[in-house]
């Protein structure tokens, strides 16, 4: 528990510890004002036992010092004894300290990482993912990458990864320092145990507008192997059209071009009703729509929502078909031969083609 000073609300006291009447809780006065607590590492705090000169390097690495950093500020490891003692720090990593009491937040531990991992080091992989906003829920192992041949030791809670390109592959600006996106999503691409894990980092990084599929393509001609490179180069090809994930690519090739449909329009954006809609495919010459459902499970508000956005297609002159996974996947010539009817009866002029020897496509 943190309170201010009795009496100086604002001023900026040094820590001490006493035990309070109530079993079992300690009360720690610090120079923390009382608007700060609850925000700790916003620039409102700075602890005030330590020197001036790291203060900047202390808001920014979320209350993280190094004991290089702390001995070239002037004190001495006879003081960082002394407050490791006391509590008042407390060791994350070899040499590297939270000039705080409690349970460290993420923030400092990630900082604590990379700093152990020396200024060659970087955030990457799923941890990179994380701060670039690609992954929800964060990883328990922090990800570092370092040049191949770096004399870093095994770092405890941390994953350790080598690369010879690594001083491109870092982000110019970014801190803590972190592999830029198109690489952390060529990175995790790499790693993925299936192709179709590989391709859902594409079209999750594009889809959420991160990065483009040039950028990743142009970051990709700069690596001389890998896995997958020309399943890749596909579904970046398609991610430049519009495609916003995995199903949309698999409806190209394997509904789409595989049985010479017209190329429709990925992610179209429709306003109705004061509010920006997009339709997954849209053949617009002929008024068909094709919706794809990549949700395992279809819940009652998804599926009145649809309702809502087919009948709006219908009000607009617009036919809508829907597939799922499934549909896509396991039957996809089917699927090809119920939009290709759509299309027909709409005045395409053309006629599906088969994919190959064993083609179910239905009998025109």
């Amino acid at each position: 528990m943190f309170l201010p000073q009795e009496g100086q609300k604002h001023s900026p006291i040094r820590v001490i510890h006493r035990e309070s009447g109530i079993v079992g809780l300690v009360v720690h006065r610090t120079g923390l004002r009382w608007a700060d607590c609850g925000r700790p590492f916003d620039a409102g705090w700075v602890a005030d036992d330590v020197p001036e000169r790291v203060r900047a390097p202390l808001i920014t690495q979320r209350g993280v010092l190094t004991r290089a950093q702390v001995l070239d500020a002037g004190m001495t490891d006879k003081a960082i004894v002394a407050r490791l003692r006391t509590g008042r720090w407390q060791r994350l990593q070899r040499g590297v300290y939270a000039t705080f009491s409690g349970e460290p937040p993420r923030a400092a531990l990630i900082w604590a990482a990379v700093l152990r991992g020396g200024p060659d080091a970087v955030l990457s992989h799923q941890t990179a993912a994380e701060l670039s906003g690609l992954l929800a829920k964060p990883e328990p192992l922090i990800h570092l990458t370092v040049p191949s041949g770096a004399p870093v030791d095994r770092i405890p809670g941390a994953v350790l990864h080598y690369s010879r390109r690594l001083a491109h592959a870092r982000h110019p600006a970014l801190e803590p320092a972190r592999t830029r996106i198109e690489e952390t999503v060529l990175d995790l691409g790499q790693a993925a145990g299936t192709l179709d894990r590989a391709l859902g980092w594409i079209f999750l990084a594009c889809g959420s507008r991160r990065t483009t599929a040039e950028r990743i393509v142009a970051t990709m001609a700069l690596r001389p192997r890998m896995r997958w490179r020309a399943d890749l180069a596909m579904a970046l090809d398609v991610a430049g059209e519009g495609a916003h994930s995995l199903l949309e690519f698999r409806y190209v090739n394997r509904v789409e071009r595989p049985h010479g449909l017209p190329v429709g329009t990925r992610q179209h954006p429709v306003r109705r009703g004061g509010r920006r809609q997009y339709q997954d495919v849209l053949y617009e010459a002929f008024g068909v729509v094709v919706e794809l459902d990549g949700r395992a499970a279809h819940p009652d508000e998804f599926r009145r929502r649809d309702t809502r956005r087919d009948n709006a297609n219908v009000a607009a002159g617009q036919v809508t078909l829907r597939y799922t996974w499934a549909d896509v996947t396991e039957h996809p010539c089917s699927a090809a031969g119920e939009v290709a009817g759509a299309l027909m009866r709409r005045d395409w002029p053309g006629a599906p083609r088969r994919c190959g020897r064993t083609c179910r496509l239905p009998q025109s």
